[in-house]
């Protein structure tokens, strides 16, 4: 059996629509009503990432889809980010399943979402391989300096999962005003819109994990020195 002694991690958010996401959270969850449980938005948040990787999908044959994907990020904002504030303002908390079960509704969401990308003929399979793989990279990183160091930071560089939302949605707009897959000249050739912001995305992930390897180890090894 679990410990009881479980203490939960701090979590650190500094995103630069922390202040305003909290108020508007705090808001909704005063106001579901009470057959509304954290554990139905969880599940609605894991469905609607789904439903987004299929919208891709859909885009494919008709670019109906991008608009679709927007809603579904939306309903995914509204599920991923209210189960565990609903939680916490009912007084219903559960450290351990809510962080295990969070954490592992994101991992296969990011599945849904990138596989249906490189699907959709916007992202080549490459990339969107290559971005799952930086985004798990890095969400290891964070689940291990949570764990051993009590800290879960949810936000990097004023980022977190809701600008990044809105970023994709901004990306799914231009592509549905654009006719046939729009290209970037980069050094005498032509690439996908898409592939080209994946792999600055990629490298930013990667870039993170990395910093935050070495800040994390070094804390780590100053706290347990060798005697």
């Amino acid at each position: 059996m679990p410990s009881s002694e479980f203490r939960s991690a701090e979590r650190a958010q500094g995103s630069i629509l922390t202040r305003i996401e909290k108020i508007c959270l705090l808001w909704l969850a005063a106001r579901l009503p009470r057959w509304v449980t954290s554990d139905a938005l969880t599940a609605l948040g894991l469905a609607s990432m789904l439903g987004a990787g299929l919208s891709y999908w859909l885009a494919r044959r008709d670019r109906i889809g991008l608009l679709l994907v927007i809603v579904w990020l939306a309903v995914n904002w509204f599920g991923d980010s209210l189960d565990g504030t609903l939680a916490r303002f009912r007084n219903q908390p559960r450290p351990r399943y809510g962080f295990y079960v969070d954490h592992v509704v994101d991992t296969f969401g990011a599945l849904f979402l990138l596989g249906g990308l490189a699907l959709s003929g916007y992202m080549s399979l490459t990339v969107a391989a290559g971005l799952l793989i930086a985004y798990y990279i890095l969400s290891i990183e964070v689940y291990l300096a949570t764990y051993t160091i009590g800290t879960f930071h949810m936000s990097f560089g004023g980022f977190g999962p809701t600008e990044l939302r809105i970023l994709l949605s901004i990306g799914n707009v231009a592509l549905y005003f654009h006719s046939g897959v729009p290209l970037v000249h980069v050094l005498e050739r032509d690439y996908r819109l898409f592939d080209v912001g994946g792999v600055i995305a990629m490298a930013g992930m990667l870039l993170m994990a990395v910093a935050a390897t070495a800040k994390h180890t070094a804390h780590l090894y100053r706290a347990e020195p060798l005697r």
